[in-house]
C-alpha cells in the first residue's frame, strides 16, 4: 500500500495544533475550503494538505458543491481517543480527590 493510500491515524491526525484548530472550526458548522483557510497564516496548499490528513484519518467528510468543497466532522472517530483516555481518567479524579481532602481539612 502506497503511503498516500495509507488510512492516517486518529491520533497521529489530531496531534497537530493546526488540524485541531481546523476540528473545532467544522464543530461549529461545516465550511468551504476557502473559509477553513482564512482562519490560518499558512497556504491554502498547507491547509489542503491538513485536511487530507483529517479525511484520511475519517474525523472530516467533504462534499463538492459547484465549483467548492464543503468540509463537515465527522466525530465518531474521535471515541478511540475518548476511550483510550477514560483509562486515566481514574487518575485525574484521584488528584482532585486528594486536593478536595487537602483544602477541606486544611487550617486557615
Amino acid at each position: 500500500m502506497s503511503a498516500s493510500a495509507e488510512k492516517h491515524d486518529v491520533f497521529k491526525a489530531i496531534a497537530d495544533p493546526t488540524r485541531r484548530e481546523v476540528l473545532r472550526l467544522l464543530s461549529e458548522n461545516e465550511r468551504p475550503i476557502s473559509e477553513i483557510a482564512d482562519h490560518f497564516d499558512i497556504t491554502r496548499t498547507a491547509v489542503t494538505k491538513h485536511l487530507q490528513i483529517l479525511t484520511d484519518a475519517e474525523l472530516i467528510k467533504g462534499r463538492k458543491e459547484g465549483r467548492e468543497k464543503i468540509y463537515h466532522l465527522n466525530p465518531e472517530p474521535l471515541t478511540e481517543v475518548q476511550q483510550w483516555l477514560s483509562y486515566y481518567e481514574k487518575f485525574w479524579s484521584n488528584k482532585l480527590s486528594i486536593l478536595k481532602h487537602i483544602v477541606e481539612n486544611s487550617e486557615d
